[in-house]
């Protein structure tokens, strides 16, 4: 992964730029390390909430699903700048690389779409680390705007994902052929979808992008294209379907009528450097979690009605 590392002032002053950036050229998504993005802080700032905050310091590299890049790097942009002495690096790579990475003890933090226990070849490679759900991410299907066809059922959806229907007319559209454009091995947000739709069944063979910015690119240049994404990167230049008469809104993930959903985890070692936790508890804390989760396109867990354990029960609060 390419690190690219700026000073304070430039990295605040580009956030702007870097915001249009992810949207518009999908240098930020949810994929493999090949097309990972960072950004990163040295600090030159000054002043902070209180004296024992200025007195922070320390590295933290978080590195995993970029599907929660958007919200992990505008975090660690407010943390950085109530916390001088602390620079933070978030990456991409993938929900399985976070896990694998903080594990290994490689980074501070682990970003995932899926639990750990979905990914880790050894169950006592869970003890090492500390799950914290720091929000929700809906996700859904989402096609080129020429689609003619704006909800599409469950079992249809599953049927163009198997390969097993290939013109959009075959499932209420226009006369054309659908281009499906898939996830990598790896990927949670791939991994999330279809266990939500294909039961946990594997996908058909078709193209793969490794980032949910290109998939934005390739779905928005490709007529008939279909794929999924994270709420956080539906746009005006892509058509989000519903599913079987719902609508991929943030209140039908919160009672589970929308079913295609799953937390935002950022892992840490099971003893978290002071840091680390820091970042962790601002992520938790009202700044994060009372606006920005929802400014980002998340889900706050307290506005849940329903909870989804490692094996993907779902029960009531």
């Amino acid at each position: 992964m390419q690190e690219r590392f700026v000073s304070r002032r430039t990295f605040l002053g580009a956030a702007g730029v870097m915001t249009a950036a992810v949207a518009g050229m999908g240098l930020v998504g949810c994929g493999g390390s090949g097309s990972s993005a960072s950004s990163s802080a040295s600090s030159s700032a000054s002043g902070s909430e209180s004296g024992s905050a200025a007195e922070l310091s320390g590295s933290i590299t978080a590195v995993g699903a970029t599907a929660l890049q958007p919200l992990c790097e505008a975090a660690a942009e407010l943390f950085m700048e109530e916390n001088p002495g602390v620079q933070i690096t978030v990456q991409g790579g993938g929900s399985g690389t976070g896990i694998t990475q903080i594990v290994q003890g490689a980074v501070q933090v682990g970003n995932s779409d899926v639990f750990a226990e979905e990914k880790v070849e050894n169950p006592s490679d869970v003890e090492k680390i500390t799950d914290n759900r720091v929000c929700v991410v809906g996700m859904g299907p989402v096609v080129n705007a020429d689609v003619q066809l704006d909800d599409i059922s469950l079992e249809d959806l599953a049927r163009i994902f198997k390969g097993e229907v290939t013109n959009w007319s075959e499932v209420g559209g226009n006369d054309a052929s659908i281009v499906v454009i898939n996830r990598q091995v790896g990927s949670g947000t791939r991994a999330v979808f279809e266990a939500a739709v294909l039961g946990g069944e594997e996908s058909a063979t078709f193209q793969e992008q490794d980032s949910s910015g290109t998939v934005v690119q390739m779905v928005s240049q490709t007529p008939g294209a279909i794929s999924y994404l994270a709420f956080s990167y539906f746009s005006d230049d892509i058509k989000a379907l519903s599913v079987g008469g719902v609508a991929p809104e943030p209140a039908n993930v919160e009672d589970n009528s929308w079913v295609i959903w799953a937390y935002e985890h950022m892992y840490t070692a099971a003893d978290p450097d002071e840091a680390t936790q820091a970042f962790i508890d601002f992520m938790m804390g009202d700044e994060v979690q009372g606006s920005l989760v929802e400014e980002n396109g998340y889900i706050p867990v307290s506005g849940m009605k329903v909870e989804k354990d490692a094996e993907g029960n779902v029960t009531e609060l």
